[in-house]
């Protein structure tokens, strides 16, 4: 039986240290490296960063559109990165944000996390305002398949509490979101273990992980949380805003460690550094 994305995640984050780099190779970084921007620079550039991060951290967060932006060879290279880091049995969180409805939800999920997916990831990042029901189809491949989402639920970003933060029934849009992992998590929760169904939770939100009543602990859900280092996220920022679910917490850096570039052994060794000082 394969064995659960959350007991994966769990695993690796003891192992390496609760850090997930992304690999986010926007036109300002590759050429920040000294790479032309164009297909053959996005190559060493992701390359590079698998070289750098396989085996090393607990899981790597390619960002889909950075390759989509070079069309049919871009993906190639995105296919080729998941590959690669799954052959080092390290995990792989795809930056997409799919969110949809009935048949094509379902074929966003067999696209990426289905058993005849050319390369899937590990897990998916999704848009639940649609509707946290719209998930389903991705929750049951996941659920099939050993493999995981991470749900959008509380954003950093200035425009994200107009939506999430909203109150209809007595609740807020971003707590009928956790509930609606907490569901899904029921029976990891049961066993002890960390669920598949995770949350994106912004590592700068401040106390709206509290002032919203959130339970994360009870929902058993692990917590990416972007926003780690030069979007002004710390460590002990992370310990305010997530309290007691801190242990469940995969912070997740991008430029902090991607401008250390474009040596392999530099990046390498600033991933383990940040993994280390996150550990809680």
């Amino acid at each position: 039986m394969t064995t659960p994305f959350g007991t994966r995640l769990r695993r690796a984050m003891d192992q390496h240290g609760p850090l997930c780099v992304g690999i986010d190779p926007h036109r300002a970084l590759v050429e920040a490296w000294g790479l032309p921007y164009d297909v053959s620079g996005l190559e060493r550039f992701a390359l590079t960063c698998v070289e750098a991060f396989a085996g090393r951290v607990a899981a790597a967060k390619p960002q889909s559109a950075f390759f989509e932006v070079f069309g049919s060879r871009g993906v190639a290279v995105l296919e080729r990165v998941l590959a690669e880091l799954h052959e080092a049995g390290t995990l792989t969180i795809l930056d997409a944000k799919r969110g949809d409805i009935g048949s094509t939800m379902a074929g966003y999920a067999a696209a990426y996390l289905g058993s005849e997916a050319v390369s899937p990831a590990d897990a998916l990042t999704v848009s639940p305002f649609l509707g946290y029901g719209s998930l389903r189809p991705a929750v049951d491949v996941a659920a099939q398949n050993g493999r995981g989402l991470f749900v959008l639920a509380l954003t950093s970003n200035p425009e994200g509490a107009s939506v999430q933060h909203a109150v209809a029934g007595g609740r807020s849009v971003a707590a009928s979101v956790v509930e609606g992992a907490t569901v899904d998590n029921s029976l990891a929760r049961e066993r002890g273990e960390l669920g598949s169904i995770g949350l994106v939770i912004g590592a700068t939100v401040g106390d709206a992980v509290a002032r919203l009543g959130l339970d994360l602990v009870t929902a058993a859900t692990p917590v990416l949380a972007p926003g780690l280092g030069a979007q002004g996220g710390t460590a002990a920022a992370l310990e305010e805003v997530f309290g007691a679910a801190r242990p469940q917490v995969l912070a997740s850096s991008s430029r902090e460690v991607l401008q250390t570039g474009p040596d392999a052994t530099r990046l390498g060794d600033a991933a383990r550094r940040v993994a280390e000082e996150l550990r809680p």
